[in-house]
Formats: structure tokens, sequence, C-alpha cells
């Protein structure tokens, strides 16, 4: 799984105008679900990503995690994050993961990465348009592989 993580002041959804989804401070999560993706790339990214500590302390350093800070994730499932951009100019989406595997394991991330703190979502597959004030800016790219 490859996951673009950014620390927000707040983050938005909208589908056809109307707002579906919102959070204030907290962490914007696009999720790109590749072909072979398991379970077990989601335990390591739900044991890494709550526990992160991307958020500044009293003196400036980021030394508090998005559960020290009392914040909430906003995950939006990015397809396009498995995209092979190598030959040509047309990105390939061969490695990204079929879409009923992919939701299933897109519910499945949000569902334990519940466990840990308040998130919201976007809506699988939809045209969304998402609204990103990123704080800082702070944005991390984790590979389920890497961890």
């Amino acid at each position: 799984m490859i996951v673009v993580l950014q620390r927000v002041n707040r983050s938005w959804v909208e589908i056809d105008g109307k707002v579906v989804s919102e959070i204030g401070r907290g962490i914007n999560i696009l999720l790109g679900v590749v072909k072979g993706d398991t379970a077990e790339d989601i335990d390591k990214l739900v044991k890494k990503i709550p526990f992160l500590r991307i958020f500044e302390d009293e003196k400036g350093k980021m030394n508090l995690s998005l559960i020290d800070v009392g914040g909430e994730a906003l995950v939006i499932s990015q397809f396009t994050l498995a995209g092979n951009v190598k030959k040509g100019r047309r990105p390939s989406f061969d490695q990204a993961e079929q879409p009923e595997k992919a939701k299933q394991l897109y519910e499945l991330f949000i569902k334990k990465l519940s466990e840990y703190l308040p998130v919201k979502t976007g809506v699988f597959a939809a045209d969304m348009k998402v609204f990103i004030e990123n704080d800082g800016p702070v944005t991390f790219v984790i590979n389920s592989k890497d961890l």
C-alpha cells in the first residue's frame, strides 16, 4: 500500500459541490492499494501512522503524534498512487488492485485505523474534489513494503 500522509489544519471532500466529509487539525491520508496488498500491509500502516511524531510540541519540534494532539484523519482512496509513469507519457495502472478487492482493503484500513482515532472518509471510486490545507507543509510518502 502506498500512503501520502499530510499534516493539515483542515481538509474536506466535496462531491457534486456538496461537502461529504471534513476534518479540522489532523492528517489527510491518500491511500493507494497495490496488487498483492494484504491485511498485513494494513497492520503495518496502522501501527505506524497514529504514532508518527509529526506535530510540533511547545518548543516547535516535531515531537507529538496525531493521538497526542487529539487530531483526526481523513482517508481518501487514490488508485493513481499505483500508477507507473516509466514508459511513455500515459500512466499505466497495471499495479493498482482491482476495485472490489481494493475497496475491501480500503474499508479494512479505515476500520483498523478507527480503533486509534476519529476517521472520516471520502467515497470509494467517486469523483471527488479534495481540499487540503497542508500545515507546514508536512507531507510523507509511506510504502507499506518499506515498513
